[in-house]
């Protein structure tokens, strides 16, 4: 009786589903190193672009709102009663 015959039959199916796993991951890495790796190095500065335009209006907001409100009382400043 050799090695192999003494594996049980869950043993060699679960290799089966390991191979393909790996076959499966290596194809989906060449996917991702192919398609969508050059696709974002192309769009990403058009991001950071859109992403500076958008922090430009928040702080724009912000420094808005600030001119608005009266700053909070320091401690010191606080009348006692």
């Amino acid at each position: 009786m050799s090695k192999k015959d003494t594996k049980h039959p869950w043993e060699e199916q679960l290799r089966e589903v390991a191979t393909h796993l790996e076959e499966d991951l290596r194809r989906f890495a060449g996917y991702v190193n192919d398609e969508i790796v050059p696709d974002i190095r192309r769009n990403s500065s058009d991001a950071l672009r859109a992403a500076a335009t958008e922090l430009r209006k928040l702080a724009q907001r912000l420094d808005d709102h600030a001119r608005r409100t009266p700053p909070p009382p320091r401690p010191g400043d606080v009348p006692k009663q």
